[in-house]
């Protein structure tokens, strides 16, 4: 096929390798949007890149993250977020996955009461992956989804009543390498925005809904203005009443939570809640402090919702939610059924119920779970605790969170077996990402790039502060080099020998390496790992 746009929109053309156009996706009407979206704010969002570097250039040399003093008026205002739409007022459960077809139609079908499908964390971006997902998106929009499985002779189909859906789209520092805009690579993030917006704006307000989104890996009250500034153009570009495009934040990077109030702000003609995503936060933690050596965090399972540091976080995110009017969603489940041993099963939901309880308890108006299975545990909690449609009424006056309480170091130590574990699961997930599976079953949970990130992170971490461990030796490149090497013996012994050499285990333990041992800190493992895709 030759190349379309060489006819109709010159400024846009495919990297070389693309060979399929998916031009039920890539029509002529919705390229020209997403070349007006990349004119008008790519450069703008490379600037917001460009602070983000500076910043870390700060904490690597001691600051610390602190309130800002010029929006103190926007943190004591009482000002509040513009109205949430009916069918975003209940959000008491949410399960999140990749764009494949099969799970949109399960998720959908779950009885959560809200279904995000995840163009980031878990979804490799192979051309593939990116493109097939908005096509199964569209579909799903307009009720024709549908799945035929031959070998289970077994059909996927949407029941009359589905959960909403929210769809999140890349992050700002990633680009979409397979579409160059004036000879620039396009930005993720607007082009699965733009694509979704583009596609199912009409149907989506046809069924009484609309098109709603989850922004991930925000830094900076800037970069919430830049997102509210994407929505205003778009809806004036397609013609829709301003509002009606609606966002769910995700806090999940250490800045961010000192500046609630004013990404709320930002975007409150748009926004409908924040949600705690904890992975990546932990994974930003680690990342922004990497080098203060007062900081130093343990072995990621010492690391839990009740670690100082992560509950100070939760417990604003509700006060601050709920003092401008919209949801506070919690964590996620990443819990999956264990099919053959009913009492490590029993262990594992009764985690979950703990986990949801401690959320409901403290304010949060819903959760999330990553397997349909958990949809109902999830949902058994919050029926019980929260009998309302949320709880923003719960203020949590009584709340006093602290800069310091946001940066507790939390207890623990560093320990030979968290770095083991740490190198196994960073080697198999980085493998299953390379394969285009961005969402991995690993040891019972369902794994996304944010548990992988923590792990690289860590070992980076403690390597390049010579973190001493429980036998008092600081941990060393040969120490790194020994330990993951026998991890790769173990994996081998997993998978078997005809599975490991014909996957990209070895190429995943080349990206570690280089991840882990190179002195200059990659700040997010996908940008290197995407050239091999």
């Amino acid at each position: 096929m030759e190349n379309l746009v060489h006819h109709n929109l010159k400024a846009l053309d495919f990297n070389p390798k693309v060979t399929n156009y998916y031009p039920n996706i890539l029509t002529d009407e919705a390229i020209a949007f997403l070349i007006a979206l990349h004119k008008k704010f790519n450069t703008n969002r490379i600037g917001l890149l460009s602070q983000r570097a500076e910043l870390q250039k700060e904490f690597d040399q001691g600051a610390v993250p602190k309130f800002h003093p010029e929006t103190e008026d926007i943190r004591k205002g009482n000002w509040v977020a513009a109205s949430i739409p009916a069918d975003l007022l209940d959000r008491r459960v949410e399960i999140t996955g990749p764009v494949d077809r099969k799970m949109i139609i399960n998720a959908l079908n779950s009885g959560a009461k809200t279904f995000m499908a995840d163009f980031e964390d878990s979804t490799a971006p192979t051309w593939n992956n990116i493109m097939t997902g908005q096509q199964n998106l569209k579909d799903a929009v307009s009720k024709k989804i549908k799945l035929v499985d031959t070998k289970k002779d077994k059909t996927y189909q949407l029941l009359p009543e589905t959960a909403v859906l929210i769809v999140r789209p890349r992050g700002l520092h990633l680009h979409e390498k397979n579409l160059l805009i004036n000879q620039e690579e396009a930005s993720a993030s607007l082009v699965d925005f733009g694509l979704y917006a583009f596609h199912n704006y009409k149907n989506l307000l046809k069924n009484n809904t609309a098109p709603y989104f989850y922004l991930p890996k925000l830094e900076h009250y800037l970069e919430a203005r830049w997102w509210d500034e994407v929505f205003e153009f778009t809806e004036e570009y397609l013609g829709v009443t301003k509002g009606t495009f609606k966002a769910t934040v995700l806090i999940e990077t250490i800045t961010a939570s000192f500046q609630l109030d004013e990404i709320i702000y930002e975007l409150r003609n748009h926004i409908v809640g924040l949600n705690c995503g904890r992975w990546d936060y932990i994974f930003s933690y680690i990342k922004k402090l990497k080098t203060h050596r007062n900081l130093i965090v343990p072995n990621r399972d010492q690391v839990t919702m009740k670690s100082p540091f992560m509950s100070a976080y939760s417990k604003l995110v509700i006060q601050k939610c709920h003092k401008r009017g919209i949801l506070a969603i919690g964590g996620m489940a990443a819990q999956i059924p264990i099919n053959n041993n009913p009492e490590a099963n029993a262990l594992a939901f009764q985690k979950v119920t703990n986990d949801k309880e401690l959320e409901a308890k403290n304010g949060h108006d819903g959760t999330w779970v990553a397997h349909p299975a958990l949809v109902p545990v999830a949902l058994k909690v919050f029926n019980q605790i929260m009998p309302t449609k949320n709880q923003i009424h719960i203020k949590r006056a009584d709340l006093v969170i602290t800069e310091q309480d946001l940066i507790e170091k939390p207890e623990g130590t560093v320990t030979q077996e968290g770095i083991h574990k740490n190198i196994n699961i960073a080697i198999l997930y980085i493998a299953s990402w390379l394969n285009g599976q961005g969402a991995a079953a690993l040891y019972h949970l369902m794994e996304d790039a944010a548990t992988a990130e923590i792990s690289r992170t860590q070992l980076w971490q403690w390597l390049h502060n010579a973190v001493p461990l429980e036998n008092g030796s600081p941990f060393t490149i040969q120490d790194y080099n020994t330990f993951s090497q026998i991890e790769m013996a173990k994996i081998e012994k997993m998978v078997g020998t005809d599975v490991f050499e014909k996957g990209k285990f070895k190429l995943a333990k080349e990206l570690l390496d280089q991840l882990v041992l190179n002195e200059d800190f990659e700040e997010f493992l996908t940008l290197p790992a995407y050239e091999y895709i």
